[in-house]
């Protein structure tokens, strides 16, 4: 593993742990050449899922545009990148128990939105705005009345 700081090929592992019960390892390194110290992730092969869209089209997986779509949802929230990863992570897990290897994007973006909603709520809102294509306010306050309906009565 190539060191981030100086480029140097020749790394040492200090520690191995398994994280994410089981599914990645997350590796301590130390450079033998300038010292530093760096953390490395092993992850599953990525999955081979095809994607159907709302327009018909078929793509493949990509969990990137998922993690995007965390990270836009949780921009200036108290939300970790570890904690986005993971949430990732559980929704990779889903789809992996998914009983076809075609999966719609909408089943995709409802696990999205499900684990938003339980991690934060604003974070939740503002995926739900673009994901469900909010036309006006009205649409916005129906989705806000059924997140927290004690506070419209």
């Amino acid at each position: 593993m190539k060191c981030p700081f100086c480029g140097n090929k020749k790394t040492k592992v200090i520690d191995s742990r398994a994280i994410e019960e089981g599914s990645s390892i997350r590796r301590r390194r130390h450079c033998q050449k300038c010292d530093s110290r760096f953390t490395t992730f092993e992850r599953r092969e990525k999955i081979e899922v095809v994607v159907l869209k709302r327009s018909g089209a078929r793509e493949p997986y990509d969990r990137e545009k998922i993690v995007s779509g965390f990270r836009k949802a949780c921009s200036k929230r108290n939300v970790s990148e570890t904690t986005i990863e993971n949430k990732v992570d559980e929704i990779e897990e889903e789809i992996m128990k998914y009983p076809d290897k075609e999966i719609p994007a909408a089943d995709i973006g409802n696990m999205v939105m499900e684990k938003l909603k339980n991690l934060d709520e604003i974070a939740y809102l503002r995926f739900v705005s673009v994901y469900k294509r909010f036309g006006d306010v009205s649409e916005f306050e129906k989705e806000l009345g059924e997140l927290s309906p004690k506070q419209f009565e």
